[in-house]
């Protein structure tokens, strides 16, 4: 083409190629929007999830191991991660409350999310401030989690690309089979504890789901709330106190993740020999620390509540 070619049609090919770059950058945003792989706020429902993905996508969970699912929070980065998703599985009920604004916003660009808790039946609290209020803590009952894992492989089949159908539903149906066996030893071993010993103390309320399901009585929590961030006061301290004496509770159960020193001044505070005993109520651990997995916590606190209680 001639200089005077070029001088006349440059401002059209000029434009003609920006058109272009706009139109790609468009078409990479329009498929970025559609999201790729799994997140997930929780390690427990994180460490459940990747049973069912397996090897379909990438999975990427938010909590750290020995973390407090009301407080942790999370790096930009990861915000990011959260937003390009295409899922992001979360507890809900107002567990996360330090991400739960990430969650929300990512739904308001149109990422799927999934509130499991919401989807297996929740129960709500009684007594102290939490009252009336949903329980997120629906993971101390396996059947919850039974019902849960069908959930999340639903979910994940009708909304994250690439994935195969049959290979989630087969993983799910394993990993059933793992909590259907869970729940059988839960019910054995809970079943050697006399009922005037099936009471319950905890540093806050997180096991109302396991006391229905396997009939014990929670007598109260050391924090009178569903939080970690609430706080006692002296006299929630005296009436839970009394409580105690009255039922003559003999342990008290503290989460393995958090520092048990209100427990213990309740202990002193209720004029017996209280023990406190831990549990892994909220987050999972590292791996060799007794509760690397969701089935690996819930077989510790099975036996450890056990052996508490079973014996005078």
């Amino acid at each position: 083409m001639s200089g005077k070619s070029l001088r006349r049609h440059g401002p059209r090919r000029l434009a003609a190629l920006l058109a272009a770059v706009v139109l790609g950058l468009g078409g990479c945003s329009a498929l970025g929007s559609g999201g790729s792989g799994v997140v997930v706020t929780t390690n427990i429902l994180g460490d459940i999830t990747r049973a069912i993905v397996g090897d379909q996508a990438e999975v990427t969970v938010l909590m750290k191991p020995n973390a407090d699912p009301h407080s942790f929070g999370i790096s930009a980065r990861e915000a990011a991660r959260v937003e390009r998703a295409g899922l992001v599985v979360y507890n809900g009920l107002g567990l996360e409350e330090g991400v739960l604004r990430t969650v929300e916003a990512a739904a308001a660009t149109g990422v799927p999310t999934l509130p499991v808790g919401e989807r297996v039946d929740p129960i709500r609290y009684t007594g102290d401030e939490s009252a009336g209020r949903p329980d997120p803590h629906f993971w101390t009952d396996p059947v919850r989690v039974g019902a849960a894992v069908d959930v999340i492989a639903g979910e994940i089949v009708a909304t994250v690309p690439g994935v195969d159908e049959e290979t989630i539903r087969r993983n799910a149906r394993r990993y059933r089979a793992e909590i259907d066996r869970l729940t059988a030893s839960m019910t054995e071993q809970f079943g050697s504890i006399p009922p005037d010993r099936r009471r319950l103390v905890t540093n806050h309320h997180v096991f109302g789901y396991l006391a229905r399901r396997f009939d014990f009585e929670v007598i109260g929590a050391v924090l009178p709330s569903g939080t970690t961030l609430a706080s006692p006061s002296a006299a929630d301290l005296e009436r839970l106190a009394a409580a105690v004496r009255a039922a003559g509770v003999p342990v008290i159960f503290a989460d393995s993740s958090q520092p048990d020193r209100l427990a213990r001044v309740l202990a002193d505070r209720a004029g017996l020999d209280v023990a406190v005993v831990p549990l892994f109520s909220e987050s999972l651990s590292r791996p060799g620390e007794g509760a690397a997995t969701y089935l690996d916590m819930m077989r510790a606190n099975t036996t450890a509540i056990t052996r508490a209680l079973a014996a005078p």
